[in-house]
């Protein structure tokens, strides 16, 4: 059952920019290809970014809808709540469905920047990061620090890059939204040591990565599966968190920096058992002949606390959590996604948690989180 004095966290939910989030931040020169919003004759708003129209809404705020209500048509900021995109209405929502504080990734910009990595000109892109940075700290969590956990994007198109704003942030961040997947997305692995310079940083300052399913590309569906029945892919979108984990369990990644943590954000963890004891089988078998360490297994590595299991609603998860271990588990919300309960969610998770002790429920809604992102109870 949920203790009393619980303050349930979500490490998972998600910010509808404003529309004057860049137009307000970035130097006067873009102010014609940064991300804008237009307004459709049908009354429905688009962002606008290099000149091109670049997306909509559709199921990213959804809140309060019915499910018979969700479409991926286009919308507009008069049809959501406006605690999309409003943080003091957010902070009300997140009281209405028992939230106490939460982590937020961006909406317009991608789980971990993806559309800005898809720029024609990288410069503006990485002054569009920036800009999306500093409203994060300055404006959205500034609101109230002790309910809104600082998650920032990194330019991961250019390592440089990457270093020289997290060196800007990084004595305000709790984490930065990363690449699940980098190879999928024509980076290189986790395997080569491309990535060392940024990982090394996140190692030294204790700074955990938050891996978004679906930041490392989509799942392998088929046509129709991403298209006219697009419930294949939501489906699926968790198996790239299951190719991410055994990617950095048998990757060097954690053995050079035995300091790194990732969340496996939304990625659910009624899957983790199957896939820990899975590596771990290969891992004891075919060691020898491989580019593996020989001397630390994938679960003596994912036990250290290398990884953050995540869920929103998962009671296979929960009635397995001794098999992955209850001390790496967290909760998501997903406000304002289509997977969200707001406003049952308090309500949803204490029928989860009704035969679990109240011990182990301290945990995986709260403790787990505040030490996965050094974000401390305030006095």
């Amino acid at each position: 059952m949920l203790p009393e004095d619980l303050q349930i966290i979500s490490v998972d939910d998600h910010v509808i920019e404003h529309p004057n989030v860049w137009l307000d931040r970035v130097p006067s020169k873009y102010a014609d290809v940064a991300p804008r919003i237009v307004r459709a004759e049908d009354g429905n708003d688009f962002w606008m970014y290099e000149g091109a129209q670049a997306g909509n809404f559709a199921l990213n705020a959804v809140a309060g809808k019915d499910p018979k209500d969700y479409g991926l048509d286009p919308r507009s900021y008069d049809d959501m709540l406006p605690g999309c995109y409003d943080i003091h209405q957010r902070l009300t929502d997140m009281d209405t469905e028992g939230v106490h504080a939460q982590l937020c990734f961006p909406n317009f910009g991608g789980f971990a920047g993806s559309h800005f990595a898809k720029s024609k000109d990288k410069e503006l892109a990485e002054v569009c990061v920036r800009a999306y940075n500093d409203f994060i700290l300055d404006e959205w969590c500034a609101a109230d620090p002790a309910r809104q956990i600082p998650l920032l994007m990194l330019p991961y198109w250019d390592v440089d890059a990457c270093v020289r704003e997290f060196d800007r942030t990084a004595d305000r961040a709790k984490s930065y939204t990363w690449p699940e997947l980098p190879d999928r997305i024509g980076l290189p692995s986790w395997h080569t040591d491309h990535w060392d310079p940024i990982l090394a940083r996140c190692n030294e300052a204790g700074i955990p990565l938050s891996l978004h399913f679906g930041s490392g590309g989509n799942p392998v569906v088929s046509p129709e599966g991403m298209s006219t029945n697009f419930t294949v892919a939501i489906s699926v979108f968790a198996l790239n968190s299951v190719s991410a984990t055994a990617e950095l369990l048998l990757s060097p990644t954690f053995h050079k920096f035995p300091n790194l943590r990732v969340a496996l954000s939304e990625g659910g963890i009624g899957w983790l058992p199957y896939i820990l004891e899975r590596t771990e089988y290969v891992w004891e078998r075919h060691r020898w002949y491989n580019d593996v360490n020989k001397e630390v297994g994938p679960r003596e590595l994912f036990n250290r606390g290398h990884i953050g299991g995540c869920f929103i609603s998962d009671n296979a998860g929960v009635e397995m959590r001794h098999l992955i271990g209850v001390d790496h588990i967290m909760f998501e919300s997903d406000y304002p996604h289509s997977d969200s309960n707001w406003p049952n969610t308090k309500k949803i998770l204490a029928e989860t948690m009704l035969d679990v002790p109240e011990d182990e429920v301290r945990k995986m809604l709260e403790d787990n989180a505040r030490r996965f992102y050094n974000f401390p109870r305030s006095a």
